[in-house]
This record gives C-alpha cells, sequence and structure tokens, in this order.
C-alpha cells in the first residue's frame, strides 16, 4: 500500500514499494490534497498490475496518457512507467513523411507543402504536445492571410495535416488532436469550370502544330483522359480495334481495388486521330505519344504537366480562344458531362474512371444545350395533353355480354371545340367518362359529400 506524507513547509509526497519490493518516494510539492490522493491510487493500480502481470485497466490507461511531461518524467524515472516519448514537429513530420512508403510522390511533395507551412507558424523545434486548439484555429487564419492560399488549397492542406496530427495520437504523442474540427470551405469549384464545345475544340485540334499534340488534345477532349499521366501511359498495344475498345492505365488510381486501369469505347469523334497516331507512329514506338514527351513530364516527384501546359496554353492562345483555368482538366470535364447526358451517371464515371460523387462535384457542368433543350421540351410538353385525350376520346371497347354485343363508346366530344382540354376533363360541360361537370361541383374524382 501507497501512503501520502506532508512535510512542514506543506510539500506532499507519495511512499510506495515497488515490483521489487524497493522503497520509493515521489516528491510531488505543494499539491492540492485530493490531487495527491488521485495520483496515489493510480500508482497503487500500477504496481499491482505489474505484479500480477495483467494489463492497466482503461482509467489508469488515459489516466497515464493525460498527465503533464513533468510528472511523468518523474513516474518515469522512478520505474513506474515507461518513459514518455517526446516529439518535436519538424523531427516528427519529416520521420512521417520518408516513412509514408505507401503514397504517390505527388502526394508526398503535398505534405512536404504542409510540414513547410507548420514549421514556418509553429516552429520545427515545437514540442506537439504542446500545441493547443486556439493555436490550430490560428494556423488556419495564418493560412488565409499571410500565405493567401486558395480556399481548395487550404482544406486540402488542413485534411492533411488533421491526418498527420491523428498519427501522432495514435502512438501517444499528443492527447488529442487539436486539428479534429478545423476545417475549410473549398470554395465555389464552378468559378474554375469551362465546358469546351465542338467548336472551339475544333479549334484547338486545327491551332496544334502536329499530329502528336492533335492526339494529346482529342484524348483529353474526346477520351475523357487524365493529361499528362494517363494520356502519356497509353500504349499503342492498348488499342484495340477489333471491339473498338481502349485500355487506359491510371497511375493516379492504381493504389485503389480495381483502379490500375479501365476500358472505354473508342468514341466516333476519338477514332480519327488514334488513325492517325497509328500510321504515324515510329516502327518501335511503344507508347501513343512519343516517348519524349513522357520523359519531360515524369519526375521524381510524380507526374507534373508544367511542360504540356506551357504548350497547350501558346495553342489555346493561336486557336483565337480565351485562356480558362484546369486547362486539362477542363477538356476531361467537358466529355464527361457530355457522356452524362446521353449515359447513365455510373455509366460515364466509370469510363472516366471516377465515381458519380465526384464527377457531380468536380465534373458535371450545365451547358447552354441543356437550357435549349428545356425550353424546346418544355414547348412540345404542352402537346402531350391534347394528345394524349384525343386518344382516350377515340377509345372504343367492345364487350361480349350473354352472345349479344354491346358498344361501349365515351361521348364523342371535339376536340377543336374543346380549347382547354386536360388529361381527364373538358371545358365543355363533360368529363371523360360522361359525366355532367355541373354535378361533381368541383370535387374531381373524390367522392362528393355535398353539392354546392
Amino acid at each position: 500500500m501507497a501512503s501520502i506524507s506532508t512535510d512542514k513547509r506543506g510539500n506532499r509526497s507519495v511512499q510506495f514499494t515497488d515490483v521489487d519490493g524497493r522503497r520509493r518516494i515521489l516528491y510531488l510539492g505543494k499539491t492540492p490534497r485530493r490531487t495527491v490522493e488521485n495520483i496515489k491510487v493510480r500508482i497503487e493500480h500500477i504496481v499491482s498490475s505489474s505484479k500480477a502481470g495483467y494489463a492497466l485497466d482503461g482509467p489508469t490507461a488515459e489516466w497515464i496518457a493525460s498527465i503533464g511531461d513533468e510528472l511523468a518524467d518523474k513516474l518515469a524515472n522512478l520505474g513506474i512507467i515507461p518513459k514518455r516519448e517526446r516529439a518535436m514537429l519538424g523531427g516528427f513530420l519529416g520521420d512521417y513523411i520518408d516513412n509514408r512508403i505507401d503514397i504517390k510522390p505527388a502526394s508526398r511533395v503535398i505534405l512536404r507543402h504542409v510540414k513547410r507551412d507548420l514549421e514556418e507558424y509553429f516552429g520545427a523545434s515545437r514540442l506537439v504536445r504542446t500545441i493547443t486548439v486556439a493555436e490550430a484555429e490560428a494556423f488556419r487564419m495564418f493560412l488565409i492571410g499571410e500565405k493567401k492560399l486558395a480556399p481548395s488549397t487550404i482544406a486540402k492542406r488542413l485534411q492533411r495535416t488533421r491526418q498527420m496530427f491523428a498519427a501522432m495520437k495514435r502512438r501517444r504523442l499528443i492527447e488529442e488532436n487539436p486539428f479534429t474540427d478545423v476545417k475549410h470551405g473549398e470554395g465555389d469549384v464552378t468559378g474554375k469550370q469551362r465546358f469546351i464545345g465542338r467548336g472551339d475544340t475544333s479549334k484547338l485540334i486545327d491551332a496544334a502544330p502536329d499530329w502528336v499534340w492533335r492526339a494529346i488534345i482529342a484524348l483529353a477532349r474526346y477520351g475523357g483522359l487524365r493529361c499528362p499521366s494517363e494520356v502519356l501511359s497509353l500504349k499503342l498495344a492498348d488499342i484495340d480495334w477489333g471491339n473498338a475498345r481502349l485500355r487506359v492505365t491510371s497511375p493516379k488510381t492504381e493504389h485503389n481495388p480495381g483502379g490500375a486501369s479501365r476500358v472505354i469505347p473508342i468514341f466516333p469523334e476519338l477514332r480519327p486521330f488514334l488513325d492517325e497516331v497509328w500510321e504515324m507512329a515510329a516502327e518501335g514506338e511503344e507508347y501513343v505519344i512519343p516517348s519524349k514527351y513522357r520523359t519531360a513530364a515524369l519526375g521524381a516527384d510524380g507526374w507534373r504537366n508544367c511542360n504540356l501546359r506551357t504548350q497547350f496554353l501558346r495553342i489555346v492562345k493561336r486557336a483565337g480562344l480565351k485562356p480558362y483555368p484546369r486547362p486539362f482538366h477542363n477538356l476531361r470535364a467537358s466529355r464527361e458531362t457530355e457522356l452524362a447526358a446521353a449515359h447513365p451517371v455510373h455509366v460515364a464515371a466509370e469510363w472516366l474512371g471516377n465515381s458519380p460523387r465526384i464527377a457531380l462535384k468536380h465534373y458535371l457542368q450545365v451547358t447552354e444545350s441543356d437550357f435549349a433543350k428545356a425550353v424546346a421540351n418544355a414547348e412540345s410538353d404542352l402537346e402531350i395533353p391534347m394528345q394524349y385525350t384525343a386518344e382516350m376520346v377515340r377509345n372504343t371497347q367492345q364487350e361480349k355480354q350473354g352472345g349479344s354485343q354491346v358498344q361501349k363508346t365515351t361521348e364523342a366530344v371535339s376536340t377543336q371545340n374543346c380549347r382547354d382540354l386536360r388529361p381527364l376533363t373538358f371545358s365543355c360541360g363533360k368529363s371523360l367518362f360522361g359525366n355532367d361537370l355541373r354535378q361533381m361541383a368541383g370535387t374531381g374524382f373524390e367522392p362528393a359529400t355535398s353539392r354546392l
């Protein structure tokens, strides 16, 4: 059993016998009696569990995780608990990023950006246990105010920050994740969306300097391939001419189950450009787009489109078009918008290699043709009730009852005299079933309870 002692100056201590039978003293200074009693009980639990070879009970384990570093050091020096691991922000983040062998090089670059921002704000030597929720909120303001990052970038960096601090919590380096509720809206993604119509696409293709760029534009716009990763990973052997299909290798989603590749149709708009590629390919060439483009766009940190983007913006200018944001993404998004208008969304998403949720959020757009179709459909819908009623008026049913043929015919009503045709009633005083509307008293087809 442990005991509590208080000296003449009011300093308190806990005396106990450890697992090896040695007398130990934990000096606590001028600490409230109730706090010391709680520490005494916890020490007794820890010692008794160690002697019996049992795991610590939940409350005691949580207590050890929640105590401050000073008390944890004292208990560790007495051999009661293991020495607490101390982590500085810069050291932990560096080790975390280096040990993430499961992520893409491009994702590693993003984590490095997050590490740089955190170190700039908190300092690389800051102990992670000392970062508070208030400081986490202030870090978000730092990204908004001083860094002046776009809303989507802020949202992504805070997401990565939450993940890294969650890893700290799992390793018991921190008690709680201060970034758990620190989030940021991605902003209006529609501001960066542009629908590239067929006419503008033709202008881009006509302005392309050679067959290679015609193929790049066509694969992104009419094939819906990601550029540069999927466009430059496409091989000549991936073209199935007989079945009019194309196998698309997807480096971005290869870590997902079934995401390494997908099969899409060789769309009629895409076929001429694949034919040209087949004719122009050099002997021994493996890829649809010559390998030199792949070498330039694939670096140590993964795919980058900066080289292709620069040339593509020249093509946009040469075509007489206004430059637009996310040039290759919007080519691909325009294709998925077209496909979703002609096929179920899950089919379009399967061909583009994303999910319906992502398609609806980041790809699908409302186009001018959608407005035109809505107006045209609204005008044609006005004729539907008249056509439906005329057909019902002409309907004739014949029944045989007791060998005699009885013809049941709806009362003939001239559609020319009935200007206000409705699916089930006429304005000329009769319902479709021959009932006098004056007797219905506006009650419709529900049983009448009274007459007006």
